[in-house]
């Protein structure tokens, strides 16, 4: 397992800082909070992907070369609007046909699918074919940018046991970046909790679940569990 360490990601836009955080990604490391809380800035600065207009300062130390789209590679949050809808999923698939293929079995996905177009498919398995196409290149580092939102509960508790799975036998790191406490919960050993571009709380999974020391993490934990009927 590589563990990735982000020291410090900073993103300022005219001399305003939007963000400034650490991060240390071992195996599981998901990355929570509320809509403009910052995530969806520290994928894109991860990605490189942010606006020439924003200073981004990246400082990151990991044991493998940092490469988009291969050893660090994203399943995006809506698989419906991630594939053209007008070409077949096989033509989609940058990679050996063997190792697509292979992928499609450990997800549980039929080969024959390769040959359809992806209005042409369910949900759920448009969801695993997007994460088959990002493990294609084999990657060190797997971002996860809210996979399960689109999910009913069952579908995303099959979706969370299938990336453990695929962890277990490909060996990758996972930054799942989400809101829901309860799937981050199931998925991540460790947990960070953003607020306003700033980190505000951080632990292994369990423990800040369990006993959360600000109030703001308290205040996720309460509307996502208690109101959707999880149990902490």
């Amino acid at each position: 397992m590589n563990t990735v360490s982000i020291d410090r990601l900073t993103i300022i836009h005219k001399q305003h800082t939007l963000l400034d955080i650490s991060l240390e990604i071992r195996r599981s490391l998901a990355l929570v909070g509320e809509s403009g809380s910052g995530k969806s800035l520290t994928l894109k600065a991860l990605l490189g992907l942010l606006d020439p207009e924003l200073e981004t300062r990246l400082e990151k130390r990991c044991g493998f070369a940092w490469e988009r789209g291969k050893s660090v590679a994203l399943v995006p949050q809506n698989p419906f609007t991630a594939l053209s809808p007008l070409t077949k999923i096989k033509d989609q698939v940058f990679t050996a046909a063997e190792r697509i293929e292979e992928l499609f079995g450990l997800l549980g996905l039929e080969r024959g699918l390769l040959e359809r177009y992806p209005p042409e498919l369910s949900g759920g398995q448009l969801q695993r074919t997007v994460v088959a196409i990002a493990l294609a290149s084999n990657p060190k580092l797997l971002l996860l940018d809210e996979p399960t939102t689109a999910l009913d509960s069952a579908s995303k508790e099959g979706m969370i046991a299938l990336l453990k799975t695929l962890q277990d036998k490909m060996g990758f790191s996972m930054l799942f970046v989400t809101h829901d406490m309860g799937a981050a919960s199931l998925l991540c050993e460790d947990m960070c909790v953003i607020r306003r571009g700033r980190i505000v709380e951080t632990g292994p999974t369990a423990e800040v679940v369990a006993n959360p020391k600000e109030t703001y993490t308290k205040a996720l934990i309460n509307a996502e569990f208690k109101n959707r009927g999880f149990r902490i």
